[in-house]
């Protein structure tokens, strides 16, 4: 008996799925608003910006995901490569390492490359060529990551406009009724304007996140390219390497032919 009477008692206060999920497909996804007379139909223009975030936050992720694949540290400075040129260079097989370094796709190969187009010219000017490459390819890099940047930027100004247009929506509902608005009346103004909040928050604060994180990966792996660079010509800084020009000579034949 006790329990048929809570069953009876608490029944209607659990919400069964396909109301939670009516609830929510309303909440999340679209604005209802209801008229004085008790009718409900969608809010265009608030359902509107809640489809323009949504639309960007798929972009969003699909951008985030692309972005950090091409930004590896292997494709910047391929450890396995790297040491390989190291110890090419060590061993004195500099026309290999220019054959290699010019072929190769990473930023750290582009680093190398440039140096040894330089031994000609002298040990400074193979750094300078160096550092300037680097940043080069560092630059190039960050234009790619500045479309995740601005959509970071702009979502919550979108939302932000939201927030404004609900609050409008709101205050004339107020308006209309003469400072006596029925709370469900008021919903669909305040509604829009938390929603779209959201959907703004939701889209900018991994936006940005991941536009930090991949920028400083970029950043780290780039220096430390110019400084294992800079490493592995120091041998170059002796007279005997730099009466060497025929090193630099084939790799700027070989920069011309690719």
């Amino acid at each position: 008996m006790k329990k048929n009477l809570a069953i009876f008692v608490l029944a209607p206060l659990v919400p069964t799925t396909h109301t939670l999920a009516e609830g929510y497909g309303n909440i999340f996804f679209v604005t209802m608003e209801t008229s004085v007379n008790g009718t409900s139909h969608i809010e265009w223009i608030g359902s509107s910006m809640i489809w323009l975030l949504i639309l960007l936050s798929v972009v969003n992720v699909s951008l985030i995901s692309t972005l950090w694949t091409r930004n590896q540290r292997r494709r910047i400075l391929p450890e396995q490569f790297a040491e390989e040129m190291e110890r090419l260079l060590e061993g004195g097989e500099h026309l290999e390492v220019v054959e290699l370094s010019a072929v190769e796709a990473s930023d750290y190969s582009k680093i190398l490359s440039a140096a040894l187009r330089q031994a000609h010219a002298g040990h400074s000017s193979m750094l300078r060529a160096a550092e300037q490459t680097g940043e080069e390819v560092a630059v190039k890099r960050f234009r790619t990551l500045e479309t995740l940047n601005v959509l970071g930027q702009v979502s919550p100004m979108i939302g932000l406009f939201g927030t404004v247009y609900g609050m409008i929506v709101a205050f004339q509902a107020i308006a209309h009724t003469g400072g006596t608005a029925d709370p469900v009346t008021l919903a669909s103004g305040i509604g829009t304007a938390l929603v779209t909040t959201f959907w703004g928050l939701l889209i900018a604060i991994p936006a940005l996140t991941a536009y930090a994180a991949i920028r400083n990966n970029v950043d780290a792996a780039t220096l430390e390219s110019v400084r294992r660079v800079e490493t592995s010509i120091s041998r170059f800084a002796t007279p005997h390497a730099r009466g060497n020009s025929s090193m630099g000579q084939r790799a700027a034949h070989l920069e011309s032919a690719t």
